[in-house]
């Protein structure tokens, strides 16, 4: 986020506001889903991490990077929400809930959608239908109306170019 769109995040504007939304909406909503396991709930969870991101947005330290902030606010939200129409006390749920997934995985996942969004329109098609539709290379082709070796090589070529885009993610060995 640059920075004037940042203060202006801080000090509550409209315009930045939503376009933290359109930005961190959906990594969001996945992470909520997770959580509660129902598209309705966890549409509800978004609209509320929203809020709660508009009310606090005054107190949010700029020397942080915002996407952890609101992601453990989306989170604390879902879970909020599982717990209250569990109507269960809070001991049991510790045992029992599934807390999601880490905010290492929401962290990884979100770096692998920028990454993807990065790619040209053809490899990010390519990988799109492949990795998150399931079609296999000659599917692929047919649904494009391309050859298969055309299919393949996107791939390739889409694939080193994430290799790339993701080398920040690589654990040190």
């Amino acid at each position: 986020m640059d920075s004037e769109v940042f203060e202006r995040f801080r000090s509550g504007d409209e315009e930045a506001a939503k376009w933290a939304y359109s930005k961190f909406s959906g990594a969001v909503f996945a992470l909520s889903l997770n959580i509660l396991r129902d598209p309705g709930r966890a549409a509800d969870a978004t609209q509320q991490t929203f809020i709660k991101v508009w009310r606090a947005a005054g107190s949010f330290d700029p020397t942080r990077a915002i996407e952890p902030w609101i992601y453990t606010i989306a989170r604390r939200t879902a879970i909020d929400i599982y717990r209250a129409e569990r109507n269960a006390p809070t001991l049991e749920l510790v045992d029992t809930a599934d807390p999601g997934p880490s905010m290492d995985r929401v962290w990884e996942v979100y770096q692998v959608r920028l990454a993807v969004d990065q790619l040209s329109d053809d490899e990010r098609e390519v990988v799109r239908m492949s990795h998150f539709e399931g079609f296999t290379h000659p599917e692929i082709a047919e649904r494009l109306d391309i050859p298969v070796g055309t299919v393949k090589s996107r791939s390739h070529r889409a694939h080193r170019n994430l290799l790339v885009l993701l080398a920040h993610l690589e654990e040190p060995s």
